[in-house]
C-alpha cells in the first residue's frame, strides 16, 4: 500500500480561507492519506486570552496542567472536528483522531533533563494494525497533537514528531512518503525571502545551517524528524508550501526535499 502522511502547520489552520483551499487540494490528493494538525498559534491565542501565556524552547511548547487543558480543547476539538467536518462536506470520510482513540499513539510524559516540558508526550508506539484497517476501509484518518500514556493521562506532543512516527511505523510494511506543509515556500536562507528557498538538504547542509544560525525555532524539530524518518525507511520528504501540495505529489520542482547523504542512498 501507497500512503501519504501530510502535516499541516498551525499558520495555515489559523486562517480559514487558506485551511479551505487546503482542504480543497488534500481531497484531491491521490491515494492513501493521513492528515496530522497542531494548531499551535490558534492555541496560543486562546491561552493569552485565559491569561496562560505560551512558553517555547528551540519551537517546543513547555505544557502545565493548564495549558494541556488548552491545547487538548483547540486541537482534539475545535481544530480537528472543523477540519473534520469540511473533509466530509468535501466527499472525503475523514475521521478525526487523537492518539487515545483505538489506542492509536502510545507516549510517555518526556522525563526531565535540564528543562522541565511538563505534559508534553514522547512516542512509543504506533497501532499500525488500526491505521490499516481504517485506510482499508476508506477512511482518512485526521490526528492532531494529543496522545495518552494508556495510564489515563494525555499528552501534549509535537506534531512533526507524530507524522515522522506514523510515517516510520507504516514504512515497515508499506511505501509512504511524508509531506510537512506550512506557510513558507520551503526552508529558506532568508525567512523574509520566498525566493530564498532551499531546494535539497542533506544531514551535512543541515548540520551547517544550524551552526549559522539559519535553521533555527520550530523548523529544527520539524528537519529533524524529517531525517530521522529518512533513516527509518520513510521513502521521501518534503517541506512546503500548503498550496503547492499537489505539485509535489506529481513530482514537480517545489518546496525543499530532504534527504540523507548521497552515499546513503545506493
Amino acid at each position: 500500500m501507497k500512503i501519504s502522511i501530510i502535516k499541516i502547520g498551525g499558520n495555515v489552520i489559523d486562517f480559514p480561507e487558506k485551511l479551505d483551499e487546503f482542504l480543497a487540494l488534500f481531497a484531491k490528493f491521490p491515494g492513501h492519506k493521513i492528515l496530522i494538525h497542531g494548531g499551535g498559534v490558534l492555541a496560543s491565542r486562546f491561552g493569552e486570552s485565559m491569561g496562560v501565556m505560551p512558553e517555547m524552547v528551540d519551537g517546543r511548547r513547555i505544557t502545565d496542567k493548564d495549558t494541556l487543558d488548552i491545547v487538548t480543547m483547540v486541537y482534539a476539538g475545535l481544530i480537528n472536528k472543523n477540519i473534520v467536518a469540511k473533509l466530509q462536506a468535501l466527499k472525503v470520510n475523514a475521521i478525526g483522531m487523537t492518539g487515545a482513540d483505538g489506542n492509536l499513539i502510545r507516549s510517555i510524559k518526556r522525563p526531565v533533563k535540564g528543562i522541565d516540558y511538563g505534559f508534553v508526550g514522547d512516542i512509543q508506539e504506533i497501532n499500525t494494525e488500526l491505521v490499516d484497517t481504517l485506510l482499508s476501509a476508506g477512511l482518512q484518518p485526521v490526528v492532531n497533537a494529543i496522545t495518552h500514556d494508556k495510564k489515563g493521562q494525555l499528552l501534549n506532543t509535537n506534531a512533526d514528531s507524530i507524522a515522522s512516527a506514523l510515517a516510520t511505523s507504516l514504512a515497515k510494511d508499506h511505501h509512504v512518503n511524508l509531506y510537512f506543509c506550512f506557510n513558507k515556500a520551503g526552508v529558506l536562507i532568508d525567512e523574509k525571502n520566498e525566493n530564498s528557498i532551499i531546494p535539497l538538504i542533506n544531514e551535512d547542509i543541515y548540520a551547517e545551517l544550524r551552526k549559522e544560525d539559519v535553521i533555527h525555532s520550530g523548523m529544527i524539530p520539524k528537519l529533524d524528524n524529517a531525517f530521522e524518518a529518512l533513516k527509518k525507511g520513510v521513502h521521501h520528504v518534503w517541506i512546503g508550501k500548503a498550496e503547492n501540495l499537489l505539485l509535489a505529489a506529481k513530482g514537480k520542482k517545489s518546496g525543499t526535499i530532504i534527504e540523507r547523504q548521497r552515499y546513503d542512498l545506493y
